[in-house]
Order: C-alpha cells, then sequence, then structure tokens
C-alpha cells in the first residue's frame, strides 16, 4: 500500500506527516510523533497555548501521549490561567519565610509538626507532608524534596518531652492516613471524627483525612463539608487539591479542572495537583473510547466547551482519512481550550460566591441543572458507560439534598473556629522545667551541637563530629546504616530548627559552646605554631603540587584548612628517626575536588620555605611549630652584578637541557610541572629568590636528600651553584 502525504495546516510541515499503516513506516511515524511532541513543548514554554493546543492534537494521531509528557503543558496553561482570573497568592507573604510563624509549624502544612522529618537542606516538616508527597520543592530555599527520609530522632524525642498532647493527636491523625491507604475508610471516618470531637478547635488536618475517606465511600457532599469548614478552605492548597479531587470523583470535570488550576496558582510546586492536570488535559485532548462517544454526541448542546471538542474528536475518528474533518478538529480542540481558559475567572466566582458554601451552591442549583450536570458526568471519560452513568446520577441527586446550610450560626461558629486556630498558633512554647541542655549534646562529643547536621537516617551529630567519622566509614554513626550517598553528595547542611531552638531556650550555653568553637578555630588558624604537616613529598615555592588525599587523618586536616580560611599546611619529607624532616615548604591549596568515596584530589602550589622548631601530633597527623626562611639579600652592587651574571648563565643552560630532552620526558615535565618560567627582571624581588630554580630543582633528576639540602639554602648564589653542577653533570651524559 502506497502512502500518500496529507496537507496539514501549516504548510512548512508538508512534508513532516504522513498517515499509514504499513509496519516498515511505524519508526518513521515515531519520530514524527517525537518530533512533535518536542514542539508542543517548546510552544508552551514560549507561552504560545493556541499553536501549542494545535499541535498536540495533531501529535495525538501519532501515538498516545503519556501525562507525564505535558509538564511544559500545564505550565503554559497555569501562566494563562493566572494572567486571565488575575489569580493573587494568597501566601506570597509567607511561602518563602517562616520566621513570624511558630517555629514547632510544618513550613508547609503550619500545622504542628507531629513526627518531623529533616530534608538534605536542613529545614523540617511534618511526616504527612512528605509521606503524602504534598510538596516537592522546600518551601523555604526552594530545594528539591526526595521524600525518603525518616524521622528525626533527636526532635521526636523533643517533642515528645515538652508538647506530648499535639504530639499524640498529630499521630493519631497519620493513623487515619494509614487507614486511607489501607482502604479501610469506615475506621478512617470512625478515627478521624474522635479527633475532631475530641478537640475541635485544631482539627483542620484530620478534617482534610476525613474529607478523603467520605470521598472513597462516595459520600461528597460530606466531604466538601469537611473542605469548606477548614480555615485554609480557599488559600491552603491541600484544600484546594482536596475539593478538586471531590468534584472530580462526583465527575465535574471542568470544575475540577479550575480549582485544580487554582491549587496551583496557590503552590505551584504541588506535585499531586500537577499530576491530575495533566490526566485531564490528556484525557479532553485524546481520542475519545467507543464507550464514550454516544453519550457525548447526546450531550454536545449542553457539556462544557472542551467536552463539545471531544464530540468533534470521536467523530472525526470514525473517518481518519478526512483531513478536512482533522483539521476542523485540530482548531476547534483549540479554540474550545482557549475559550475554556477565557472564562477561568467567572466559572470560578459562580463556584466560590462569597457566603455560599460548596455544599450550600449544590443545594440551591440541584433542582435547576440537575440533568444537565449529570449529562456532564455522564459524559466524562471515567464515567463512558451508561450503566455507570444512572448510578451516579442516583447517587449524585442524593448527595445534593440540603444538609449543611450557611447560616448565621455556621458562618459566626467557622470565624471562632479560625481565631481560635491562630491564637493557639501564637502561644505555644517549651517549659521551662522541661529545658534539659542534655537533650541536645552531640552523642559524638557530647557537647552542646554546633553546627547541628542530620543524616537521612534520622540521626544528628556536629557537623565536624560527622564528617570526621565517615572520614574513616560511610555509615552512621548510631545505626551503622550506608552514607555513602549522603557523602557523595557532601551537603551537610546545618538542621535550621535545632539550631534555632538551641540559640532560643539554651543561649548562655550556645553562647559559651560557640566561644570553645571560635578558640579551636583560632588555634588552628595560627600559621606559626602546631601547624599541619603533610608527610609526603618534597614541594617548592611557586611549583605545582597536586595530591591524592585518602587517608582518614589527612581527610581531617585538609578540611580544616579549609575550614579555618587559612587553606595552608606544611609539607616534609619522611625522616625515619625525626618522623619528618627539619625543612618543608608551606602548600597553599588552589582547589579541592571530593570524590564520591570521600577521598579528594587537591590542587596546591608551594608557598613560603620553613624550619621546624618543634613537633607534635593532633588527631592523628603530625603538626609544627615553625619559622620561616627568606634569602639574604646582596646589597653591594659589584657583588649583585656577578650574581645577575651567574643567574643568567644557569638560566642559559637550564633552557638548552630542557629543549635537548626526549620528547617523552618534555611532555610529562610540562604536564606535571608546567612550562620552564620566565627570566625575571629583579632576582631579588622575593624572599624565595627566582622561581626557576625552584621549577628546576622539581624537575631535575636527583635523590630527594639533596633537593632538601638546596631548599634549606638562603644563599642564592649558594643554590645557583649547586643547579649549574646538576646541569653540567647531566649535560655530560652521553644520550642513548
Amino acid at each position: 500500500m502506497s502512502l500518500q502525504p496529507q496537507v496539514e495546516d501549516a504548510p512548512e510541515e508538508k512534508s513532516a506527516f504522513f498517515i499509514g499503516t504499513d509496519s516498515k513506516h511505524v519508526s518513521e511515524e515515531e519520530d514524527h510523533h517525537q518530533l512533535l511532541l518536542q514542539k508542543v513543548n517548546a510552544l508552551a514554554s514560549e507561552n504560545y497555548l493556541t499553536e501549542a493546543i494545535y499541535w498536540f492534537s495533531v501529535a495525538m494521531r501519532y501515538g498516545p501521549v503519556r501525562p507525564e509528557q505535558l509538564n511544559s503543558f500545564v505550565d503554559c496553561i497555569l501562566r494563562n490561567f493566572k494572567t486571565k482570573a488575575a489569580v493573587p497568592d494568597p501566601l506570597s507573604g509567607h511561602r518563602r519565610d517562616n520566621s513570624g510563624g511558630d517555629v514547632f509549624d510544618c513550613p508547609n502544612c503550619h500545622n504542628f509538626l507531629g513526627e518531623p522529618m529533616t530534608i538534605a537542606c536542613g529545614h523540617t516538616y511534618c511526616k504527612r507532608c512528605l509521606y503524602r508527597r504534598l510538596l516537592s520543592k522546600c518551601k523555604l530555599c526552594n530545594e528539591a524534596v526526595r521524600g525518603e527520609e525518616k524521622a528525626n530522632v533527636i526532635l521526636c524525642g523533643l517533642l515528645d518531652k515538652w508538647f506530648p498532647d499535639e504530639l499524640k493527636k498529630s499521630k493519631t491523625v497519620c493513623e487515619v492516613d494509614e487507614l486511607c491507604r489501607n482502604k479501610r475508610y469506615q475506621e478512617a471516618v470512625l478515627l478521624a471524627t474522635h479527633v475532631i470531637e475530641s478537640d475541635p478547635e485544631t482539627t483542620e488536618v484530620a478534617r482534610l483525612s476525613r474529607a478523603e475517606a467520605y470521598t472513597a465511600l462516595k459520600q461528597y457532599r460530606l466531604a466538601l463539608a469537611d473542605i469548606e469548614f477548614c480555615p485554609g478552605s480557599s488559600s491552603s492548597a491541600e484544600c484546594l487539591y482536596r475539593k478538586a479531587m471531590v468534584l472530580h470523583e462526583m465527575g465535574q470535570v471542568d470544575e475540577s479542572l479550575q480549582v485544580f488550576l487554582q491549587c496551583l496558582a496557590v503552590d505551584e510546586d504541588f506535585p499531586c495537583a500537577k499530576r491530575q492536570v495533566e490526566k485531564i488535559l490528556c484525557d479532553l485532548l485524546s481520542p475519545a473510547g467507543e464507550n464514550v462517544k454516544v453519550g457525548l454526541r447526546e450531550t454536545t448542546q449542553n457539556a462544557s466547551p472542551h467536552l463539545h471538542s471531544k464530540t468533534i474528536v470521536a467523530d472525526a475518528q470514525a473517518h481518519p482519512h478526512s483531513p478536512v474533518q482533522r483539521q476542523h478538529q485540530d482548531q476547534v480542540c483549540a479554540n474550545s481550550v482557549n475559550h475554556h481558559l477565557d472564562n477561568q475567572e467567572e466559572h470560578w466566582e459562580s463556584l466560590e460566591r462569597p457566603g455560599l458554601s460548596r455544599a450550600h451552591s449544590l443545594r440551591m442549583h440541584g433542582s435547576s441543572h440537575d440533568e444537565e450536570g449529570l449529562k456532564r458526568v455522564y459524559s466524562a471519560p471515567q464515567l463512558g458507560d451508561q450503566e455507570k452513568g444512572s448510578l451516579l446520577k442516583r447517587k449524585l441527586s442524593s448527595d445534593t439534598e440540603p444538609c449543611v446550610v450557611d447560616s448565621g450560626s455556621s458562618k459566626h461558629k467557622k470565624q471562632v473556629f479560625k481565631q481560635q486556630a491562630a491564637k493557639i498558633k501564637t502561644c505555644r512554647s517549651v517549659p521551662k522545667d522541661l529545658l534539659d541542655p542534655s537533650d541536645l549534646e552531640c552523642s559524638l562529643c557530647m557537647r552542646l551541637f554546633y553546627e547541628a547536621v542530620t543524616t537521612p537516617c534520622g540521626h544528628t551529630f556536629c557537623k565536624n563530629c560527622l564528617e570526621r567519622c565517615l572520614d574513616h566509614t560511610p555509615q552512621c554513626p548510631l545505626c551503622k546504616e550506608s552514607l555513602k550517598e549522603y557523602l557523595a553528595c557532601r551537603k551537610y547542611m546545618v538542621t535550621t530548627l535545632l539550631d534555632t531552638l538551641t540559640k532560643q531556650y539554651l543561649s548562655q550555653d550556645y553562647a559559651e559552646r560557640t566561644k570553645t568553637h571560635l578558640e579551636e578555630t583560632r588555634e588552628l588558624s595560627d600559621l606559626m605554631k602546631n601547624v599541619p604537616i603533610f608527610v609526603c613529598t618534597m614541594a617548592y615555592p611557586t611549583v605545582p603540587c597536586p595530591l591524592h588525599v585518602f587517608e582518614p587523618r589527612y581527610r581531617l586536616m585538609i578540611r580544616r584548612c579549609m575550614d579555618t580560611g587559612t587553606r595552608q599546611f606544611g609539607m616534609c619529607i619522611n625522616d625515619p628517626q625525626k618522623g619528618f624532616a627539619d625543612y618543608g615548604c608551606m602548600l597553599i591549596i588552589r582547589s579541592v575536588h571530593f570524590l564520591p568515596d570521600g577521598r579528594s584530589v587537591v590542587d596546591t602550589v608551594g608557598g613560603k620555605r620553613f624550619r621546624v622548631l618543634s613537633r607534635g601530633v593532633k588527631d592523628g597527623y603530625s603538626t609544627a611549630d615553625i619559622e620561616h626562611l627568606e634569602d639574604t639579600k646582596v646589597e653591594d652592587n659589584d657583588e649583585l652584578e656577578r650574581l645577575q651574571q651567574l643567574h643568567d648563565a644557569v638560566y642559559e643552560q637550564a633552557r638548552v637541557w630542557f629543549q635537548n630532552l626526549k620528547i617523552r620526558f618534555h611532555n610529562q615535565i610540562l604536564q606535571h610541572f608546567g612550562p620552564m618560567p620566565e627570566r625575571e627582571a629583579d632576582i631579588q624581588a622575593t624572599p624565595n629568590g627566582p622561581a626557576c630554580c625552584w621549577w628546576l630543582l622539581a624537575v631535575l633528576p636527583i635523590d630527594p636528600r639533596y633537593q632538601l639540602s638546596v631548599l634549606s639554602m638562603t644563599s642564592l648564589r649558594e643554590r645557583l651553584m649547586k643547579i649549574q653542577h646538576i646541569l653540567t653533570y647531566l649535560q655530560s651524559i652521553p644520550s642513548n
């Protein structure tokens, strides 16, 4: 069968689209499908909504589209929704700054932390928000949330000690969520009702969990009533999401899409809502199933614009080779979705009329619009067959009977509830008689936490203590859980809540702990006393010295050099009797590249020379008190002129030797030490003399002990003469 190109609405794409069933062209059509989806995403990213909708409908003819492929498309629609509906952000002053709230509140849901869980960025959220995937990014720093963390052991113990009653209620709500996950909805309703009746003033989370159970039991009216009773029913992303889910389960796809978008307008990173919008849009723009076509045709005049477009899509599928119908289908689909967005504000206002609860709105409009609403339900994709449609018709008609009346007393009750909830959030504080500094001690150093860091397994340590443990083994010091990934990331972020609690409630103890830390840091910052010594190889001023650091003691040493800001340590060669030689060179750290297993590659360059005065050991690595070495300057002009002539002669001799080296050795030297330094105009400009001398000393093939003797010299003349003798000897050896 021959393939005939089909002419599309866009002339520039003529040769790109083909319709056929021959198997040899399957891969070609798949390529077209992917290219079309890329075009849709590109148009959506640039905010070309109409064009994106058109090309998306074209792409649907070449193959199915997964909801997760609509990410950019959903973002584009959300931007249009915000613009056309002029949706304000109710939490704009609160989403990125929780400093004005209670420190024991979750930054996401603003309820009691309950079982706190610290994420990688150091901020702490309640277990419910993380386990239910209610956020994809941290509300305080925008860092991605993995949701795999475990409860913070220290914080759980503190909250259990300080607020046992609130923690008990929080755990009970988590039990309600667990019952819902196990589909034990009747038990979830009973337990949530018990929580609400025992303390009706602080039960927003319990009501939302009960609303989820009611929705699963198809008691939509009760679910909406619970959601409307919550103080954040119109400003909380979770409340809006739960409301949209109820509407979606009722088959009111129009209204649910609007509320889902409103939820994303409040919190654009709300992952569950975004997935639902992706699914709805994918369904709206995809060809309808056979069991839906009849219902769609019957309700074309009464249904919403996007369902009307789906009817045209269904009809067009019956005649796949009609380009006119396909073009008409694509254009109507694009126009209808845009028309749907243009009317978002009007739909939203009708849905959220001031002073009217959702349940009451259903009651008022149920009698006059039951038939249209049920047809819309009947034509929705998830309720395609007629039996399910009529079943839901009977269910919905019973659910829309008046039960919750938005009377003045209920308004007053809700207002009082909001005031009491706000009052509770401002008065929570730690009882003074329960404050104990030992509750905030590091289990490794047995001192008050300083820069407390929480691992993914939920245990907390001082940052320095944890790093020292990870130098030896990539396991948690307490539970022995593997921390290889944590070590590879090296994002040891301070646990903000613990830091805040320590400063707020143990200010005097924290001040003493800070003073001790600063004294220790100041001691480590002294570059004359107790200087860390790396016992390894010869190092020279101005010469690069790359190091591979893998021993735990030197990992600690390098990290301390970085933390104190000195970025310097001494390098000496080994001495069998003394431990390390009497002379060495300071190395300046230019960069550190950490490897996933904790090792590091350290790029250093030589600094000042020194002489060892005394030796010591600190935490496994050697230290020394030192004094710096400087060349003795020549003051006499005649002597200085002779010194300059000697320098020039040695420099020229070295240049010739380097150029005559075999290409293999020449390249190795260039790779490890770089090119030979340029001739210096003033040979006494620096305390260490010309850089070329140290470069030559590093590259010349001589014994380290001989190199050490030259390093210790403070006379430039003697150093030049030594190098000259070495060069003369090497040049006298015949090359093979």
